[in-house]
């Protein structure tokens, strides 16, 4: 399992592109793997017989064998599932090395049952779990499991003898073993188990359905990328001292600018621009740049007890794709032009729809951008992505009656909500940022340049 991005641990087998046996060129496109945030095409390094040795839908650790490709996968291919020269397990076999073996060894299955240690002393008794596994063993079948699932259950105390794998051939992967942690006790870990996999089930032969006030209750597992946002916003909620402050925005100017943008648009397309006007959402990301240019505490991020301030603004749009909020980045926004970053964060947000974002597009952000606008939101408050000191939420552009030289007039208005960490952003410094993005937008010439 190659390592795709710098935080991947492990990741999950989408599709192989190559067939088992089939011929690999060094380069060509070999198996799609879903990481921790995206999903990636991984090539070849090596050129002849390709071996599969992980299942499409299995969830490996960084650095485990997925394949073998060439004169020895060609030998794994042929071994009718035999381990080859080199010890490593032919397709479809786990690879284990003799330290994980003798490490899922209980201390009292080194010596002989009822003999003394090699000290004199008795041997020590082995662990529930062990000897759950030992019996196992002992059957002839041997327990499947990743290493990362067997690193947790040793350190949760899980029995993963009476864990069900859902991976290939049922190998036990980690969501096993957390799942298994909620309803596993250890005097009765095998029955609360095996009840808690019934239900979720179908339900057996001769046992009446349960009836509940809910109806039918359907698990629906995590992809990686949902599992990554659940642990970061947990994060960023349990740790992070935030405050929002709120500012209304008179859009009216950045509707006429747009406006004239768009007229523009056909002569620039006839030149070889790509076409179509900035958005507004483009206008709040530079004006966002050129205000994280002047306020660099809110450019800043923090980590154990240190304020980092960033000399570069990466401003990441959040963007809405299959029940997942994906957050691309633009570098470097204080420095393109207004054009420059409608083209990028249209081209980065058909990525993210289309699953071929890659992990450095997707990482290095110092602030982010969220905009529910679109589906009629005047305001709300996001999450802040740690260990970013900001985020900034933008509501839906509406016409609104204001009080304009004390007379009401109608307006496009914008409602901006600022979200701060307030370990690096205090108040006074919050608004002031916020009141110059804010003049920005009511002053749009400046985004031009």
């Amino acid at each position: 399992m190659p390592r795709l991005s710098d935080t991947m641990e492990e990741g999950t087998i989408l599709r192989w592109l190559k067939s088992d046996g089939e011929h690999v060129a060094r380069g060509e496109e070999l198996v799609e793997i879903e990481t921790d945030k995206a999903t990636m095409v991984y090539e070849s390094d090596q050129q002849g017989a390709l071996a599969i040795i992980a299942a499409e839908g299995a969830t490996l650790a960084v650095g485990e064998p997925i394949a073998r490709v060439g004169a020895a996968g060609a030998a794994a291919a042929d071994g009718g599932g035999q381990e080859d020269s080199g010890g490593v397990p032919a397709a479809g076999a786990e690879a284990r090395t003799d330290a994980q073996t003798r490490q899922e060894q209980a201390p009292g299955q080194r010596a002989s049952d009822g003999a003394p240690a090699g000290d004199g002393s008795p041997a020590p008794a082995p662990s529930p779990a062990a000897g759950s596994a030992a019996a196992a063993r002992s059957d002839g079948e041997r327990l499947k499991a990743s290493p990362l699932a067997r690193r947790i259950a040793q350190e949760r105390g899980v029995d993963l003898s009476a864990v069900r794998g859902s991976g290939p051939g049922g190998r036990i992967v980690k969501a096993d073993v957390l799942g298994a942690e909620d309803v596993q006790t250890v005097a009765a870990g095998e029955e609360v188990l095996a009840g808690h996999r019934a239900a979720a089930s179908a339900p057996s032969a001769g046992l009446p359905e349960v009836a509940t006030a809910k109806g039918e209750t359907t698990d629906v597992a995590l992809t990686r990328t949902q599992q990554t946002i659940a642990r970061r916003m947990a994060e960023s909620k349990a740790t992070i001292p935030d405050f929002a402050i709120q500012s209304d925005v008179d859009m009216e100017q950045c509707v006429a600018l747009r406006g004239e943008l768009k007229r523009l648009a056909p002569s620039a397309a006839a030149s070889g621009a790509q076409p179509g006007a900035p958005t507004y959402n483009d206008m709040v990301v530079k004006a966002c740049a050129l205000a994280l240019r002047e306020h660099g505490r809110a450019n800043g991020s923090y980590r154990d007890g240190t304020m980092h301030l960033h000399s570069r603004v990466n401003v990441g749009v959040a963007v809405a794709a299959d029940d997942a909020l994906v957050v691309p980045t633009v570098f470097d926004a204080d420095e393109k032009s207004l054009g420059e970053i409608a083209r990028e964060t249209r081209g980065l947000a058909g990525r993210v729809r289309a699953h071929t974002i890659t992990p450095p597009e997707l990482g290095g952000g110092t602030f982010t951008v969220s905009n529910l606008g679109m589906y009629g939101v005047k305001s709300f408050t996001a999450i802040i992505n740690p260990p970013q000191a900001g985020i900034l939420s933008v509501g839906t552009l509406e016409q609104r009656a204001v009080v304009r030289d004390g007379e009401v007039a109608v307006r496009h208005m914008l409602t901006l909500t600022l979200v701060c960490d307030h370990r690096i952003l205090y108040g006074a410094e919050a608004a002031q940022f916020l009141a110059r993005i804010r003049a920005l937008l009511e002053s749009p010439s400046a985004l031009t340049l």
